[in-house]
């Protein structure tokens, strides 16, 4: 019984590092613009190839989310705000399930629906460096300028 209540403990504290770290993130996220600070790598893909992966625009989207212009934030990644809601209910499920011991309900993915929403990330990936109308428009922060 002392062992099942170290580990809780230690996952209590791993949890608060994790929520720390999260929020400092954040302020710093809100602080600094990914677009104009050193504090953000660029892109791996981006800087070596050119090319947008489906990540590109990520942090600057969520700069702009937490500035509330939620026009660019759709405009710089618009399948980071439509994932996004899905990984917030994923991390406090997790959180509630080290806090409580229940997380929220389940959502269970089949092995076909995890596949064609890979497939979805590498279509969004290709698309998005395709020159050519409305492909182009998936640029990060294409939108913006229409």
């Amino acid at each position: 019984m002392a062992r099942a209540s170290s580990i809780l403990r230690q996952r209590k504290h791993l949890l608060a590092a994790a929520a720390l770290a999260g929020t400092v993130g954040l302020l710093l996220l809100r602080n600094f613009d990914p677009a104009k600070s050193v504090i953000f790598p660029p892109c791996p893909l981006h800087f070596l190839t050119g090319w947008y992966c489906p990540g590109c625009g990520s942090l600057r989207a969520m700069h702009q989310l937490l500035e509330g212009n939620l026009r660019a934030a759709w405009a710089l990644n618009p399948l980071t705000m439509v994932l996004l809601p899905f990984i917030g209910y994923g991390l406090t499920s997790q959180a509630l399930l080290v806090l409580r011991g229940k997380g929220l309900p389940g959502v269970f993915l089949s092995a076909n629906s995890i596949r064609v929403l890979c497939a979805i990330i590498v279509l969004f990936g290709i698309l998005r460096n395709l020159p050519v109308h409305p492909f182009n428009l998936l640029a990060p922060g294409a939108m913006l300028h229409l």
